[in-house]
């Protein structure tokens, strides 16, 4: 017998009680070619009264940290639960209302299809005028750097408004303990999920970024996750480029010693210059070969991912037959 598609939509909360009433009124009770839509809500250790809010309004499903331990930790612990309670379709968005609910009808179709694993929501940068300029060129720039390391195409690298199959979930691990969007799209290339980004439309904001409480402490705490997951992926890339960058240095300097010693004839002169090229080649050679073995260490670890991958779907799939028998 053919089961049935059920979709969860997971809500991460922290202190969210005012706005999260609006949020779960706003999302779709029925779409095309799902037969199960549940909601469920992750209270990451709110001070507020966010899970009496919660049960108050009907959400299905709530669990709850006993302390703030951020939304990485919360994204997560969601996928996870929804993976338990049967889902096969996840959908992500916000507890601020960010998102409009009637898109996510638009991030389930291509992954119902058949054609993505990861749907991502394009709130089109670019155009938004609750983001100042600066944010704005942020935005474009960091998409294009996560873009770069992912090997796709990333117009909103940041959109937390994401849809995702049973099999890319159970293949999602978030290391950063600060935000999930770019370390999970970077994660995606890697693995060669089929990632597509649909347009979907956003509410007028109800209150400030909590992430994003200044540029330098956005930059502070993305850029390492970027580079982590570049280096974690594509450790050979990375440590070849930076290799040839410091070889290249020190040919350019040798060459300089050459140049000004042996044509121009300045007799035993800059030194400086051939020992500073002789450290730079050194330390490009021992870069290079930290990459081969940063690499070795990388294959180890897809086979260590590939392993894990298998035990969580039968521990999964083992969780859901026992709830659903009749599947």
């Amino acid at each position: 017998m053919n089961r049935s598609v059920k979709l969860i939509i997971q809500i991460p909360c922290f202190n969210e009680a005012e706005t999260l009433p609006e949020t779960v009124a706003a999302l779709p009770r029925h779409i095309p070619g799902i037969e199960t839509i549940e909601i469920l809500v992750i209270d990451d250790g709110s001070r507020d009264n966010t899970g009496e809010v919660a049960r108050a309004i009907g959400v299905n499903h709530i669990i709850r940290h006993t302390q703030n331990k951020g939304l990485a930790a919360a994204f997560t612990k969601g996928l996870d639960t929804c993976l338990s309670l049967g889902a096969d379709i996840i959908v992500n968005t916000d507890a601020d209302n960010q998102y409009q609910a009637n898109d996510i009808a638009k991030l389930v179709e291509p992954i119902l299809q058949g054609r993505a694993d990861l749907v991502v929501g394009d709130r089109g940068v670019s155009n938004i005028e609750s983001f100042s300029p600066l944010k704005r060129q942020l935005q474009r720039l960091g998409s294009w750097v996560v873009g770069r390391a992912a090997n796709l195409q990333t117009p909103d690298a940041t959109s937390g408004f994401r849809a995702l199959s049973r099999e890319a979930a159970l293949r999602t691990q978030v290391l950063s303990n600060y935000s999930y969007t770019l370390e999970t799209l970077i994660q995606a290339g890697a693995k060669r999920l089929a990632v597509v980004y649909v347009p979907v439309r956003t509410n007028h904001p109800t209150r400030p970024s909590r992430l994003m409480k200044s540029i330098p402490h956005y930059l502070a705490n993305i850029v390492p996750t970027i580079i982590r997951s570049y280096t974690l992926y594509r450790p050979l890339q990375m440590f070849t480029a930076l290799s040839c960058i410091l070889i290249g240095s020190g040919i350019l300097l040798g060459l300089r010693f050459l140049y000004y010693n042996y044509v121009l004839n300045q007799g035993g002169g800059h030194i400086q210059s051939l020992i500073f090229a002789a450290i730079l080649l050194i330390v490009g050679f021992q870069v290079f070969t930290i990459g081969l073995v940063a690499d070795l260490v990388s294959a180890n670890r897809k086979i260590l991912e590939e392993t894990l991958f298998h035990v969580r779907k039968q521990e999964h799939e083992t969780k859901r037959q026992t709830s659903n028998p009749d599947d």
